[in-house]
């Protein structure tokens, strides 16, 4: 097919291109959070043209996609064939019109599974990816890198790919990656996936560790012998989306926890949004594990694969405006749950290497849990991501979570508004599926939060939200105990394994090419910065740099002695200032670091500065997200450019970033965490697609009927 895109009346842009159905790390994005392409079309003597849109073409069997009236095109959501081209007409009346060609290829259904996974000396794991294809010949190709991004390096060795094909199935491929026979020192490989001539790439981590632990989130998605163990899949027996007559998406989440009441009574601990369908539940509702999502989307009694653990006894509503937590609870199933609130991965190492399950610490709490402090290294172990751990990266967040009434995500809600929330930032903490763990203080295994939402930022760390215990404890007894009091089911403090993938934000941020005129702004400002050099009160020397608050904004750096208490401006000259302790020798000689440490060795805030932050967003976190509604959450964190700074952490929606974002408010730095909006039913981390994709079978009570036209998805990937 050829392109024709302009003619003597209007230009059609762009011309030519191309899309994946899916894709992980390419093409924008729509509402919903599928691929989408954005066409214009503009007259010849300027200004936007009056058009009706037409595509055609495309799949033999899912069709050429949509398009919006406003020029917004959506592929089909699967290829029978490797690659098609689709015709997207733009008409501005009967004679006059254009044409764009689009290639569209198949990307990836979700991100490969394992996700991340750690794996001592001479490990090994099968790592597993599919296309949104169903036919056709493409397959992945899979290498081993230093980066999430890139195509070389990484230790260990790949196996053969091995793929399998069908015309009602989604092409699937896997490898087996083995780890080196010796680890010197604890860090991540990637194995990077990419497919034919398409720009979609996805990785999983491999945390090679000197411990020698092996830890695979595949445990947590398993059906597990009773008493089963927390931290595992599990959810609604009727979590589901029913087109016709047919189950067509499921949800899932993790059980998160054991409480219990005054009386000994134990129940699950978990979210709304997992064990209560966002306020659709029926007292009484059965609990299951694994979640529909982990059993191909067959309730429990149409079909074998999960087991009943528990009876719904009451949640948060989340239309309330009394709640302020995402949280409900289930009396446990006599003989289905290990009573001594054993969670996977929370215990000792093992001599094969993997970890044992193991109770919470409640000793120094009573059971109570424990408020979490800025910098707190934390652990969680979840239904995707199993056992990690990061750190505490804001707290006293106020933050806007979207919640739908169906698994698809078609049908929107309400949006909730929580306060004084909890910010957890570290690369594979969490990701959808996670949605009810419980995070703990990995020094003491006390309870702190419960995960609900999260999502990964442009930096590609995972950014997650917990509610505070206390108050999970306290509005349950409240509103579902009638005045009882809840405390957690545990046993002694202990440490736990922290499986930490890293953070690359700052790294990231550092790596980003700026533009001239950031560059330009940098270098005007550093003829003032100039006049701040005074090494008898501390300040050794200034450069260029590049702001770590705000990747993509250059900064001047300021030089510091590190033997000295030195205040250095936030600003100079309407420039971003970075500060850097060192030493004289290293400014002369031109070896001072280009940052001022890493956020493993964050400086902890004494507890004044904090408080002052504290104050000053109280003031203006409200205002800010009233009057732009592209900031969707406002905490207090730390600044990544002068660590000894508190900053405002401020959550900005990826699709409407302003153009301007202040580096300062109310003298306050601001620490900008740019990503998608936050929400708890469908993946983030991959966009899937919206027709059939699970394994037809009818809704209960209705006869079956297969559509060869919507090939089986070997799970469903709605999660919660």
């Amino acid at each position: 097919m050829t392109a024709d895109p302009s003619n003597g009346s209007f230009a059609l842009s762009p011309g030519t291109g191309s899309i994946d159905t899916n894709c992980t790390g390419c093409n924008a994005t729509g509402a919903q959070g599928t691929s989408v392409e954005q066409f214009g079309a503009t007259l010849a003597g300027g200004g936007a043209a009056a058009i009706t849109w037409s595509v055609s073409g495309g799949d033999a069997n899912s069709g050429p996609g949509i398009i919006t009236s406003s020029g917004q095109y959506t592929p089909p959501s699967y290829l029978t064939a490797d690659r098609v081209e689709v015709v997207v007409r733009a008409r501005l009346n009967s004679s006059t019109s254009a044409t764009a060609v689009l290639t569209v290829t198949p990307g990836f259904l979700q991100p490969l599974t394992p996700e991340n996974v750690a794996l001592g000396a001479n490990g090994q794991v099968t790592v597993t990816g599919f296309l949104a294809e169903a036919g056709g010949e493409d397959g992945i190709s899979f290498a081993l890198s230093n980066s999430a991004t890139g195509s070389t390096g990484g230790q260990g060795t790949l196996g053969s790919t091995s793929c399998q094909r069908g015309t009602q199935t989604f092409t699937s491929c896997a490898v087996t990656y083995s780890a080196p026979a010796s680890v010197a020192s604890t860090g991540a490989t990637y194995v990077v996936a990419t497919v034919g001539t398409s720009s979609s790439k996805t990785a999983a981590e491999v945390l090679l560790n000197t411990a020698g632990v092996s830890s695979n989130p595949a445990t947590h998605q398993a059906q597990l012998a009773a008493p089963v163990q927390m931290g595992s899949s599990g959810g609604n027996n009727i979590d589901y989306d029913i087109q016709g007559n047919q189950i067509a998406d499921c949800c899932g989440g993790t059980l998160g926890s054991l409480i219990q009441d005054a009386n000994n009574h134990q129940y699950l601990l978990s979210n709304n949004h997992v064990l209560a369908r966002s306020d659709q539940a029926s007292v009484g509702d059965a609990i299951t594990q694994p979640g529909l999502i982990d059993n191909n989307c067959t309730p429990n009694g149409e079909g074998a694969g999960t087991s009943l653990v528990g009876s719904l006894t009451g949640w948060l509503a989340l239309s309330s405006s009394a709640t302020n937590a995402d949280a409900a609870i289930a009396q446990v199933a006599a003989g289905g749950v290990d009573p001594s609130g054993g969670i996977l991965e929370l215990g000792a190492r093992q001599a094969d290497g993997t970890l044992a399950a193991a109770p919470p610490g409640i000793s120094s709490t009573g059971g109570k849990g424990e408020a979490a402090s800025l910098a707190l290294t934390v652990a969680k172990s979840g239904r995707t991501t199993g056992l990690t751990c990061a750190a505490v990266s804001a707290v006293n967040l106020d933050v806007n979570v979207d919640y739908f009434l169906d698994c698809a995500e078609t049908k929107p809600y309400l949006t909730k508004t929580y306060t004084n929330q909890l910010a957890v930032s570290g690369n594979q903490f969490t990701d959808a599926g996670d949605s009810g763990s419980l995070v703990i203080d990995a020094g003491t295994a006390e309870p702190v939060g419960l995960f609900f939402a999260g999502g990964m930022d442009a930096s590609g760390v995972s950014q997650g939200v917990a509610n505070p215990v206390a108050d999970v404890l306290s509005e349950l007894s409240a509103h579902v105990g009638g005045g009882t009091s809840y405390t957690f089911v545990g046993a002694a403090d202990h440490a736990v394994s922290c499986l930490n993938y890293g953070d690359n934000t700052i790294a990231v941020a550092q790596a980003r090419t700026l533009s001239d005129a950031e560059i330009a702004h940098a270098q005007q400002a550093l003829a003032q910065a100039r006049l701040l050099v005074n090494p008898s009160a501390g300040i050794l020397g200034v450069a260029t740099g590049k702001s770590s608050d705000h990747p993509g904004e250059g900064a001047v750096i300021v030089y510091v002695d590190e033997n000295m208490a030195v205040t250095a401006p936030a600003m100079v000259d309407g420039v971003r200032t970075v500060v850097i302790p060192t030493n004289a020798h290293a400014v002369a000689f031109g070896s001072a670091p280009q940052t001022p440490f890493e956020t493993s060795s964050a400086p902890v805030l004494p507890v004044a500065v904090l408080s002052q932050a504290v104050a000053v967003k109280q003031q203006v976190a409200r205002n800010l997200m009233r009057e732009n509604a592209a900031f969707f959450g406002v905490g207090v964190g730390q600044s990544l450019d002068n660590p000894k700074e508190a900053a405002l952490a401020i959550y900005v929606d990826r699709k409407h970033v302003p153009a301007q974002l202040p580096a300062t408010v109310d003298g306050l730095r601001a620490r900008y965490i740019v990503m998608d909006r936050l929400h708890v039913t469908r993946s983030y981390a991959a966009a899937v697609q919206s027709k059939l994709h699970c394994l037809p079978h009818a809704a209960a009570g209705r006869p079956a009927s297969f559509d060869p036209l919507n090939p089986i998805r070997p799970q469903a990937f709605r999660l919660n």
